[in-house]
């Protein structure tokens, strides 16, 4: 019996990766197994070690289309993508390149989706009921995403498909919005800017250094030879190398700019954090004239242009990067309805209070709201704040903040957390709701069971001779060994956080930012990454390297 969702008793392990209305069943065919024999010189192939429900004769990739409609028994199907590559196939073939083998040689295999339910069994005729619009053929899409080229010709008349799934609709608007700026592949990584403009660090100058609140300092860069240096786009962050103890492995730390843009200067803000080593001697002992090794600035937590509602919700050191935005919001005399939601502990701890104020003044469309959670005594309701506690839905509900909105979040990570999926559940759609994370980002392993996240650690067993790979959101410096395949390996074994799917370089889901250094491929992948990142599925490191983890 097949139902709306799955094949009855051979349902999806991964619901996370998997599943859903169209992908409920997987085909594959048994001229690929043939293929796969010969090309793999295997004889061990049994049914369904592709983890497809139906093994089906006929039905090859470069012939079924996008939206074709297939009579199997009683119940009727419609092919809506090809297979979302995964690290699985490699597991169950015992060959790990295998996601990369199914995509070079175009035979994903597809999904349908099931349009009436009924039953089937082996043997059953597979009859075409209907052709889909466009005529474009599972392995020519899966191309399209995961190879090089994208003719966008074949991107738009994709789109015009109804039976293409929202997931592939989505990868492939992307790539159109794309529409050949910049590198790397918009469809499959988030992780995708403006390319730095320049790899690893240099020198800049600390041209000042102002007191934001009592535990904030802001540091402003110059170049050390009075150029100007490049634009940044509001709410990139810089790594700060600031050599505290030259004889140990370097200390990195991630910065978000807080300046407004073009103001040929760089301007960070430091809290000083309890036992950070990093934030205690950028107080205590950085001084106008001193020279900090600096990366270019990073990030794709940028201020999206349009014209919506802008909400710019932060709370306690988080206001950096969306203090940015408000300075381009700002400076460019913007008519666009903003929003700015900060929360603080008090008044001594709130900074860019007065900054914050005058820059909304600037813009016509502006509301404010704070929050102190703990004031004190010298605070004033109505003059500091607006109201004691903490921010929350039912304030931004109260507010009458627009759901229609660009919401821009940054602060610790339990505010992110709440936020975030709360807005969702307010009816604030996903692609409006952005997040800046401070330290390591979530862990992204499908289909691996979820544990307790742990502290990052140097691996386990002696220290190897090679070059050194820093984690700057992690804090974490560790020395490369030959036993690693790949620099994700040697993450996962410090219990850095990180994220990947098929663990081969198709799919981009380890997209990261590499600041400094270079790194060799093996294997290469089907299409490299945005210039400035790394895909850390399937690299190694040829040189000390620094890498935004």
């Amino acid at each position: 019996m097949v139902h709306r969702l799955n094949v009855l008793g051979d349902g999806q392990g991964d619901l996370a990766g998997h599943g859903g209305e169209h992908r409920a069943v997987m085909v594959y065919q048994l001229d690929s197994y043939r293929h796969w024999e010969s090309h793999l010189h295997r004889n061990d192939l049994t049914f369904g070690q592709f983890g497809e429900n139906f093994t089906v004769e006929g039905l090859s990739d470069d012939e079924v289309c996008i939206g074709d409609r297939y009579q199997i028994g009683s119940a009727l199907f419609e092919v809506t993508q090809p297979r979302v590559t995964c690290y699985r196939v490699g597991i169950r073939m015992n060959e790990p390149q295998m996601a990369a083998l199914l995509v070079s040689h175009h035979r994903p295999g597809f999904y349908f989706r099931v349009l009436q339910e009924g039953e089937i069994g082996a043997g059953d005729e597979i009859t075409r009921v209907a052709d889909g619009p466009e005529r474009i053929s599972v392995a020519a899409i899966d191309a399209v995403l995961y190879l090089p080229g994208h003719p966008r010709n074949l991107i738009e008349r994709s789109l015009r498909i109804p039976a293409l799934s929202p997931g592939w609709k989505g990868s492939l608007q992307a790539l159109l919005d794309q529409d050949g700026a910049g590198t790397g592949n918009a469809g499959l990584s988030a992780a995708i800017g403006r390319p730095p403009a320049w790899s690893g660090f240099r020198p800049l100058r600390v041209a000042k250094v102002n007191r934001e609140s009592a535990s904030v300092i802001s540091l402003s860069f110059e170049s050390t030879d009075a150029s100007p240096l490049p634009a940044a786009l509001p709410g990139q962050f810089l790594v700060l190398r600031p050599g505290i103890k030259p004889e140990l492995p370097p200390i990195l730390r991630n910065y978000s700019l807080s300046s407004a843009p073009g103001a040929n200067a760089y301007r960070v803000s430091v809290k000083r954090e309890d036992r950070g080593v990093a934030s205690t001697f950028l107080h205590s002992q950085i001084k106008v004239g001193d020279v900090l090794e600096v990366s270019a600035p990073r990030g794709t937590f940028t201020l999206r242009p349009g014209d919506e509602p802008v909400v710019l919700l932060s709370a306690g050191i988080g206001a950096t990067p969306v203090l940015a935005m408000l300075h381009a919001l700002a400076s460019a005399g913007s008519t666009r309805e903003v929003w700015w939601l900060y929360g603080a502990r008090d008044g001594s701890d709130h900074p860019f209070a007065q900054e914050s104020r005058e820059l909304l003044q600037a813009l016509p469309r502006s509301r404010n709201y704070i929050v102190y959670s703990r004031p004190g005594p010298e605070d004033q309701l109505g003059r500091d704040y607006d109201s004691p506690g903490h921010l929350n839905l039912p304030t931004l509900n109260q507010l009458g903040v627009p759901r229609d909105a660009d919401f821009y979040l940054c602060g610790p990570a339990s505010f992110l957390a709440s936020f975030t999926a709360g807005l969702a559940e307010w009816g604030v759609a996903q692609a409006r709701i952005h997040a800046d994370i401070f330290g390591p980002t979530e862990f992204l392993t499908p289909g691996i069971a979820a544990s307790s996240p742990r502290p990052v650690h140097q691996p386990s067993g002696s220290r190897g001779p090679g070059p050194q790979v820093s984690f700057t959101r992690s804090g974490l410096t560790a020395p490369w060994e030959s036993r690693f395949h790949s620099l994700l390996e040697l993450a996962e074994a410090c219990d850095v956080p990180v994220k990947w799917s098929c663990r081969t370089g198709v799919c981009h889901t380890c997209e990261s930012a590499l600041i400094g250094g270079a790194v060799t491929y093996e294997p290469a992948p089907l299409e490299p990454p945005a210039d400035g990142n790394v895909l850390i599925c399937c690299s190694q490191p040829r040189v000390d390297v620094e890498i935004d983890l």
